[in-house]
């Protein structure tokens, strides 16, 4: 029997974004999946600073775009972006998920859980993507 679900948002022309959870019917936690592609404005030194700096950040406005009213004041974020690969002129695969955690009984379906995702997403992307300087995010490698 099936009890994951997951539901794809087009929120920008940037990145991929999915949430979604492993059991439905008994809600405990959503995650979410954006998905990007990145080339680097300039060559830098050390992209190991720039991308632990850019997963800080990340974390920072996850926790400042949580609803408490749903979800607990906890999360995991895990940016996954090789840094051995980064090279100017040349496009890297980023991989985020967010895990958020449920304070309450909650219906997956409900517009509250959807519009506090929503508000997440826009969020890590107005703050962390849009005004970036060290990457521009596309959906596609090409």
């Amino acid at each position: 029997m099936k009890k994951g679900k997951s539901v794809k948002l087009n929120l920008s022309t940037a990145f991929k974004s999915v949430y979604g959870t492993v059991d439905s019917k008994n809600l405990k936690s959503v995650y979410i999946n954006i998905q990007s592609w990145v080339s680097p404005k300039n060559d830098y030194d050390n992209w190991n600073r720039i991308v632990c700096n850019l997963g800080r950040e990340i974390k920072h406005t996850v926790f400042d775009s949580i609803d408490t009213t749903i979800f607990e004041n906890k999360s995991i974020v895990d940016l996954d972006l090789r840094t051995s690969g980064i090279n100017y002129g040349k496009k890297s695969f980023l991989n985020l998920e967010i895990n958020l955690f449920t304070n309450q009984e909650l219906d997956f379906k409900s517009n509250q859980v959807k519009d506090s995702v929503k508000k997440i997403i826009k969020s890590v992307y107005d703050y962390n993507m849009r005004t970036n300087n060290y990457f521009d995010f596309t959906l596609t490698k090409k």
